[in-house]
């Protein structure tokens, strides 16, 4: 999906993006952007880590 964008989507889509919220609101966005999927990556690993961890545990129950 995001690989149709190119160079000049990009260009245009941070023009729109600069004129609708202005200079000074752009960075705090971006910040809270990043924030927002450094958040969402944090819990998806933790998802997947109890999810091999049940299955270990599965794996030693069964052995009994």
């Amino acid at each position: 999906m995001l690989s149709n964008i190119g160079v000049p989507g990009l260009i245009l889509i941070l023009v729109l993006a600069l004129i609708i919220f202005g200079p000074k609101k752009l960075p705090e966005i971006g910040r809270a952007m990043g924030e927002t999927l450094k958040e969402f990556k944090n819990s998806t690993k933790g998802l997947t880590n109890d999810s091999d961890d049940n299955e270990g545990k599965k794996k030693t129950d069964l052995e009994k």
